[in-house]
């Protein structure tokens, strides 16, 4: 039996100060003076359900030098992790059950974090035919994404959202970006991308994608996520559609919510991204709105690449940052709402995903993934497990850090083991 002791713990009717007492994956009691073989010293910190994240980059199959789903699931129960959906732009991409059960099967192997993949929504990624949607469903699939593409034709999206929508609990998740309006971009357009010379990536690139997905969301009944959120006026848009009764969900980054266009003065590349960091007025709009719900979750969008490309001039380096070992910190900061932080990094993730076993309060009978989190740690983000480190919070001072994680009742990471 493992215990948590003298935690403020997240239960069925709120916050209570109590120990947690676990046995056989699951929690067996919460109260006091309970007594364990193992004791995780919990003072000062907040237990609550583990944490998940529903947007992954594992880079397995194909380019695990950059990761791997066991490199990715260390870095994700140093985030305070028990579950992750990973991508499906592998190479090869994951547009069939092959694939989707060989990043299942080795993240089963690995045991340290629910791994739970996504599906493509078109073959190839390439934007043309769908993938067989219903094949992967069966397999256990319930997130279709092109990731890192968005789904151009109208067409071609709308009958994918036709049978996805005939797929209860199925989800089309969009990566929403126009690329006829991005080609030659590498930041936010604006008055830095034009005093530097570099060409801009203007927010409409989102806006008219979601605009258009969210017409067809209406029309076909499809349950809808909107992944990386980045700009004030996509939040309007999503607000609209959930004031209509739309099935539609939101996401936005810990490095959104943490930083803006400003960053990129000095072209440090560990804040190329996209969607590109753009005005503080945006930044201040996904705090208000992840605040009020209008976005439901935070998704880390973590996405390795080694130091060889991130060493590249700015416009030549590809984008995309990690974010599974700093979110919680980063979210803290952000929110500083206890409740709010385990509602849109676990409840409301694992709700999206239909993920019974995650994002519940700690109570007797329910499975034991869990987190204990210390508010008032600081810590420097200097080393991390994953494979690579193009981190924007890379040598920062941050504050909030992970004591444990238990994944089904293991206790796969005490604080020990990250100083």
């Amino acid at each position: 039996m493992i215990l948590i002791e003298s935690g403020k713990v997240l239960t069925t009717s709120g916050w209570r100060d109590a120990d947690v007492l676990i046995e056989s994956g699951k929690v067996k009691e919460v109260g006091r003076g309970l007594r364990a073989e193992t004791v995780v010293d919990a003072s000062g910190c907040l237990v609550g359900p583990g944490l998940v994240d529903i947007h992954t980059h594992v880079r397995e199959p194909g380019e695990t030098w950059k990761e791997d789903v066991s490199s990715a699931s260390m870095a994700a129960v140093r985030g305070g992790y028990t579950a992750m959906v990973a991508m499906p732009n592998t190479v090869p991409p994951a547009d069939s059950p092959k694939v989707t059960g060989l990043v299942q099967e080795i993240g089963h192997r690995v045991g340290l974090v629910d791994v739970i993949p996504a599906g493509t929504l078109t073959v190839g990624r390439a934007g043309a035919a769908a993938s067989d949607l219903e094949a992967m469903y069966e397999s256990g699939v319930r997130m279709f994404t092109d990731d890192g593409d968005s789904v151009a034709n109208t067409e071609t999206l709308r009958g994918i959202m036709l049978r996805v929508a005939a797929l209860p609990g199925a989800i089309v998740a969009q990566h929403a970006e126009d690329v006829s309006m991005t080609a030659g971009g590498h930041m936010h357009e604006g008055e830095l991308s034009r005093r530097l010379g570099i060409g801009g990536l203007p927010a409409e690139a989102e806006t008219s994608v979601v605009e258009r997905d969210l017409r067809l969301v209406r029309e076909t009944g499809a349950s809808y996520h909107c992944q990386h959120v980045s700009s004030k006026m996509t939040i309007e848009l999503i607000r609209d559609a959930k004031a209509e009764g739309l099935p539609v969900t939101a996401e936005v980054t810990p490095h959104h919510l943490s930083f803006d266009v400003s960053e990129l003065e000095a072209l440090d590349t560990n804040f190329k991204m996209y969607p590109p960091l753009r005005t503080d007025q945006d930044r201040a709009a996904l705090v208000a709105a992840l605040r009020d719900g209008t976005i439901d979750v935070v998704a880390t969008d973590h996405a390795p690449h080694g130091a060889d490309e991130k060493s590249q001039a700015f416009t030549d380096a590809p984008r995309g940052v990690i974010g599974l070992e700093t979110a919680a910190a980063a979210v803290w900061a952000a929110l500083g709402e206890e409740t709010k932080l385990f509602e849109v990094m676990s409840i409301n993730p694992a709700r999206t995903m239909g993920l019974g076993a995650q994002g519940l309060p700690i109570a007797p009978g329910n499975p034991a993934n869990l987190v204990v989190f210390d508010p008032e740690a600081e810590w420097v983000a200097d080393e991390f497990a994953s494979k690579s480190a193009n981190s924007p919070f890379l040598g920062s001072t941050m504050k909030g850090r992970v004591v444990a994680t238990l994944h089904h009742g293991d206790l796969v990471l005490r604080v020990s083991e990250q100083s």
